[in-house]
């Protein structure tokens, strides 16, 4: 949608991507964005990669860590496997995703985008070997080797995608998308068409079937950071009933209940008091429904240092339905350090 216009680009993912973002997940968008517009007006991949950084401030995690692939792309530059090596050691802990702490699954944006990367530097250009490095990375592979084959085909040209992905694509163009009445031919209208009125926007011309692009220098976003000075530091299994909890208590400043709603009225939901020191917190609705459940039943963060007690009520219980607690994930101001024990 913003060919050549970069800054537009973070334009659009400034309002967008805070509606579910912040910090370096709203990075995401934003260079993932950058590289697409940059890849209209350059064949250049390592150009591309390196100049859409800019768009990302130096001191964010986000940027430390794409500039870490792109030195280790250089080190190691026929090893894409020591590259994922490199990120798996020193990029892959999540900490805003409770299902991705301490366990091997993350879907935030830093590592992912790591691996984009990858895909992008060590397919070299070849659309079948950068989906398939993407891929094999591991986690988010989905959204990953489709970004990095987007900003491929981007580069690349719609009419030169190799024959053996667009076969079947053909094929399904003219069908409207689930529950719409939009199909892929008609989104690629309404893409070109948007992409016109902001070429025109920000200074571009469109005259016929002569487009001009006003190209921009990537231009810095400002700076933020999510979850600054939270860290998780122990996950312990639960694996109660609401009837069966009468307290929890823990030494740290947040805490995510992990569980669920089991219920044989699918439209049930629990209203749920939590109380933290004796002090009421929030009334949660916990719907039995899988589409709207809610992914965790409670959590708060930003406490103040300190041992807390956390206590429920179940305010409209019946025989039917239960609520689940399965683990908790406890957070403090600074992270677990590990130290090595003597033999």
């Amino acid at each position: 949608m913003s060919p050549g216009m970069v800054n537009a680009a973070s334009e659009f993912s400034d309002r967008v991507g805070h509606i579910i973002n912040y910090g370096d997940g709203w990075y995401g968008g934003v260079y993932v964005a950058a590289m697409y517009a940059l890849a209209f007006i350059s064949d250049d991949i390592e150009f591309i990669v390196t100049e859409a950084l800019k768009t990302i401030p130096r001191q964010s995690t986000y940027y430390q860590c794409m500039s870490d692939v792109i030195s280790w792309y250089k080190k190691y530059p026929d090893d894409w496997k020591m590259n994922w090596f490199e990120c798996e050691k020193k990029w892959s802990s999540d900490i805003g995703c409770p299902d991705g702490v301490f366990v091997p699954f993350n879907i935030d944006a830093v590592i992912n985008s790591a691996y984009i990367l990858i895909g992008l530097f060590y397919g070299q250009g070849d659309f079948y070997k950068t989906i398939d490095i993407a891929t094999r990375c591991g986690a988010d592979s989905d959204c990953n080797p489709a970004s990095a084959g987007g900003i491929l085909g981007t580069l690349l040209g719609y009419s030169n995608i190799p024959e053996y992905w667009m076969k079947n694509l053909r094929e399904v163009e003219d069908i409207d998308f689930a529950y719409t009445t939009i199909s892929l031919n008609r989104t690629y209208e309404m893409s070109f068409d948007q992409a016109l009125q902001v070429i025109e926007r920000y200074g571009g011309k469109v005259e016929g079937e002569r487009v001009t692009i006003a190209c921009q220098q990537p231009e810095t976003v400002r700076y933020e950071k999510s979850f600054e000075g939270l860290y998780p530091v122990d996950l312990q299994e639960i694996r109660k009933k609401i009837h069966e909890f009468e307290s929890f208590t823990f030494e740290g400043t947040g805490v995510v209940f992990k569980g669920n709603i089991s219920s044989k009225n699918e439209e049930y939901v629990a209203l749920v008091e939590m109380y933290i020191d004796g002090e009421l917190v929030e009334t949660a609705q916990l719907p039995a429904l899988y589409r709207t459940r809610r992914h965790e039943l409670f959590w708060k963060y930003q406490l103040p240092k300190g041992e807390h007690t956390v206590t429920f009520k179940w305010l409209n219980p019946t025989p039917e339905a239960s609520v689940n607690f399965c683990d908790v994930l406890i957070y403090s101001d600074a992270p677990v350090v590990y130290h090595n024990q003597p033999h």
